[in-house]
């Protein structure tokens, strides 16, 4: 009897300890080397400096029966084949299931492209650089894996409206530009600064960050995730390679922490929220001219110093469960008909007119997708943390989505994060695709007009399966 009572008193620890709330973070650096073009504009160009490195930021959690896997990367978007092959290589490796493994892409403009050989083909391979980001995707979600020590976790948020925009107009009659197609846009994207022929921004900001702190039990901080829809600021050198206000953010919130010097490494990671719609001008005053890298920095502290403060008044807890739901959606591509196929034909012929033709690029686009499926094959997933869900698309989400799944999914805490497991174009809403805009072009956006409405309403589903 007293070997049954003493076997009792070691196995139960044992069981304790293998359900408790664990969490570990890394960073793996993916900095191209030089002369690899950076994307982000029209006409990609080689880079010939590095501002700053590009980085994998990885964070594991562990509830004891199941792991999840959150990753974000310093690019401007991913391919959906590079994050199949990270999956891939995560689930055969290290044993965390395809489907509980999130990666997502920054979108700072000045990096080089890991979202195929060609972006306008539709089948891909990958080349040396992506499969470079997938291996060391699943190098990253290894060594944080191999940091998992006892966490606890609190959801926070805080508005932060200063730095976001509505970048889409509507302007007096006759003051758009006709659009590359020869037609005409109701609102223009990116207007004039401070021109009286402005009427009113055609949509909304979301001004809330949102964030998970996770730390240890003792408080010592293991990894701040966070979210803000706004696009990116810029502002780099010419040709330089930065991970833009994503990175200042954090090295930011590591000294408000004190964490420069800690090991194991705290590692803080901002995501893309839904900022498709959102950048940092803006339009209503002409913004002072600024030295390269001033206004990042400005933008990157101060999200940084308000979300820190917000960190004050968190409640954390170390019992909680965590879930994942991963689905694909079918949804039709966009499909030129014979009359846009006659135009792309005609000005492709003529060649380019001038240096940066928007016509003669945007001819390219629709003859690509002409030749795309009928079908897309959207990857959507929810992230049940605790009493937080995540949701995530593969496309540049205007924030009026992003806004409504948070007012409609059951979960206490939620928001959306934009670019997971691929690169889809924009994702307007059929009101917005109405207005017209850059945005809404055939070419920038490659789903079909209700893609948003579907979508969404996929994700709340997901989301309330989950509960």
């Amino acid at each position: 009897m007293r070997s049954v009572f003493f076997l009792m008193l070691v196995v139960a620890p044992m069981m304790v300890s293998a359900e408790e709330f664990r969490a570990g973070a890394s960073t793996s650096n993916i900095t191209p080397e030089l002369g690899r073009k950076i994307i982000g504009g029209f006409v990609p160009y080689p880079s010939s400096h590095i501002h700053d490195e590009l980085h994998v930021r990885s964070l594991v959690l562990d509830d004891g029966k199941t792991k999840l896997a959150i990753v974000v990367c310093d690019l401007l978007g991913i391919h959906r084949i590079v994050s199949d092959e990270a999956r891939r290589l995560i689930e055969l490796h290290h044993g965390i299931p395809a489907s509980n493994v999130m990666i997502c892409a920054t979108h700072t403009h000045s990096a080089s492209s890991a979202m195929g050989e060609d972006r306008l083909k539709f089948e891909q391979k990958l080349n040396e650089y992506e499969t470079f980001v997938a291996t060391r995707i699943a190098d990253g979600v290894k060594r944080a894996i191999n940091e998992l020590r006892p966490a606890e976790l609190a959801f926070g948020s805080v508005d932060v409206p200063e730095h976001v925009f509505n970048r889409r107009w509507f302007m007096r009659p006759g003051t758009i530009p006709e659009n590359p197609f020869g037609g005409d846009d109701l609102v223009k994207m990116n207007p004039p600064s401070g021109s009286d022929n402005l009427v009113r921004a055609a949509g909304p900001t979301d001004p809330s960050v949102s964030f998970l702190s996770i730390r240890e039990p003792n408080g010592k901080p293991i990894s701040v995730l966070t979210s803000y829809s706004l696009h990116y600021v810029g502002g780099v050198g010419k040709g330089h390679v930065s991970a833009d206000y994503f990175a200042v953010y954090c090295n930011r919130l590591t000294k408000l922490l004190a964490a420069n010097d800690q090991q194991p490494r705290f590692v803080p990671i901002m995501s893309n929220g839904t900022s498709g719609d959102i950048n940092n001008i803006s339009f209503l005053k002409r913004r002072p001219r600024k030295e390269s890298y001033e206004q990042m920095r400005y933008v990157g502290e101060d999200v940084a110093d308000k979300v820190h403060a917000a960190m004050k008044d968190l409640k954390y807890e170390s019992e909680l469960s965590l879930s994942s739901k991963y689905r694909e959606l079918t949804v039709a591509y966009r499909r030129p008909d014979d009359a846009m196929q006659k135009w792309a034909a005609t000005t492709l012929a003529k060649g380019p007119q001038r240096n940066r033709d928007l016509s003669y690029i945007y001819a390219e686009r629709v003859t690509s997708l002409s030749k795309y499926p009928a079908n897309a094959k959207v990857p959507l997933q929810i992230l049940q943390i605790g009493d937080t869900t995540i949701g995530t698309m593969p496309c540049e989400v205007f924030c009026e989505i992003g806004m409504e799944f948070k007012g409609r999914c059951p979960a206490k805490n939620s928001f959306l994060v934009s670019l997971a497991h691929g690169y889809m174009g924009y994702l307007p809403t059929p009101k917005h695709h109405e207005l017209g805009g850059y945005e809404t072009w055939m070419g920038t956006n490659r789903l079909e007009k209700t893609a948003s409405v579907k979508m969404l309403n996929a994700l709340l589903e997901m989301a309330g399966e989950s509960k």
